[in-house]
């Protein structure tokens, strides 16, 4: 595990989210599977993103996106 507990959290989070869209059998799900894995797996992407970012407006408005996401 890296020293960043946020991206080992959203990490930890977007494998929950794979898992479960794995699990999932039911009839016509695709749309609503597909969805839910993007946005679970975003949120690490947007975090990670953050750390780079040109100023703190900039940095909060990353972490917000992954908020919303996470959502």
């Amino acid at each position: 595990m890296s020293e960043n507990k946020l991206l080992d959290l959203s990490f930890e989070f977007a494998v929950a989210i794979v898992n479960l869209v794995d699990g999932v059998t039911a009839p016509n799900s695709s749309y609503m599977t597909d969805q839910l894995a993007r946005a679970g797996t975003s949120v690490g992407a947007n975090i990670h993103e953050a750390q780079y970012a040109q100023s703190k407006k900039d940095f909060v408005e990353k972490l917000e996106i992954a908020l919303k996401e996470s959502n």
